[in-house]
């Protein structure tokens, strides 16, 4: 290979007067921000959904950096080849272990985070996972392709895989950017109001309670009055009424969690 792969850096840009003259579109890193780093075929996905609204803001601002590595890069040969047939037989091809090898001792400089292998026979991910990757460094993620990966490089990285969910996609790139939005969000500061942080779903254990706004009465559908009393300890429990009861209609599989969790606050 004569080509160094590079990581290609999304984040804060400053400009400076300097006597040496520099690529304007070079990043300034801003020292603590948190870092998605993301291995993948298809570097240009991204920011994609991810530059936009408040993520695209935050990165703009320096509150995280997004750095994406080519894949295609350190592939073998003329044609930078990063998958095989399957050994043993049948459909489809599989990423190298080679191949995924170099990149992840690449996207491994200067990270001591967690390393995720984007997966359909993962755990699957929740907003505690999000929650837990907020509170780190930083997290790399592989995005597969094809009929996955070799396993071998799985093991000897210790690669953690996860699921966004029961279903197949083409790749990971579109399950990174989910867990990455739900991960950015929870960055302090990145939403301004950490409160809606603590009142969403799934942020105890239940889904979160209805919500309302003007008009007051719309298709002859009012507001609850109870929102509109400005009897805070009421409004209060009528959300809190509201997402159990939601949440145990909706979500079976949450409610029972959630009453096992209360059970076992109980007995402590």
């Amino acid at each position: 290979m004569t080509d160094e792969p590079k990581l290609k850096s999304h984040g804060r840009l400053t400009i400076q007067a300097n006597a040496v003259p520099r690529d304007l579109m070079e990043p300034r890193h801003v020292k603590g921000a948190w870092v998605a780093r993301v291995i993948t075929l298809f570097p240009e996905a991204f920011p994609g959904v991810l530059g936009l609204s408040l993520t695209g803001r935050a990165l703009d601002q320096g509150l995280w950096r997004l750095e994406t590595l080519d894949l295609r890069t350190f592939g073998e040969g003329k044609h930078r080849n990063v998958d095989d047939s399957p050994a043993g037989g049948g459909a489809g091809m599989v990423l190298r272990a080679d191949v995924l090898d170099r990149a992840l001792v690449k996207a491994a400089e200067a990270a001591d985070w967690p390393v995720v292998y984007l997966s359909p026979r993962g755990r699957r991910f929740d907003q505690a996972m999000a929650r837990q990757w907020s509170q780190g460094p930083g997290v790399t993620l592989l995005c597969g392709r094809f009929e996955g990966v070799d396993q071998r490089v799985l093991d000897h990285h210790r690669i953690e895989e996860v699921s966004l969910g029961d279903f197949v996609l083409t790749g990971g790139e579109i399950a990174a950017q989910a867990m990455l939005d739900a991960t950015v969000r929870l960055l302090p500061e990145v939403l301004g109001n950490q409160a809606s942080t603590e009142e969403e779903s799934f942020s105890d254990g239940l889904l979160e309670f209805p919500q309302f706004t003007r008009p007051v009465v719309w298709e002859g559908r009012e507001i609850p009055a109870v929102l509109q009393s400005g009897h805070h300890g009421e409004i209060a429990k009528w959300r809190r009424a509201q997402a159990e009861e939601i949440t145990k209609e909706q979500r079976p599989d949450l409610w029972q969690a959630y009453l096992d969790k209360r059970g076992q606050a109980k007995k402590r």
